[in-house]
């Protein structure tokens, strides 16, 4: 259950990193100063809330099989 919460949490913590990412991205592409670093930082955050938000779309999925 803490684990659940937990991985809960830090996807909620890192969505707001993400959009903070995308926002930064989108400034430095209005103002013309656009590198394949700063496209990056809104990667790593992506591809942590896919692998924290395919475990809490399968979790519920896996406890209606464990329950009798």
């Amino acid at each position: 259950m803490m684990r659940r919460l937990t991985v809960r949490q830090l996807h909620r913590w890192l969505s707001l990193v993400f959009l903070a990412a995308v926002l930064a991205n989108t400034v430095v592409v209005l103002r013309g100063g656009y590198n394949n670093q700063l496209g990056s930082l809104a990667v790593a955050p992506l591809l942590v809330l896919l692998v924290t938000g395919l475990y809490l779309f399968v979790q519920p999925y896996v406890a209606k099989r464990r329950a009798p």
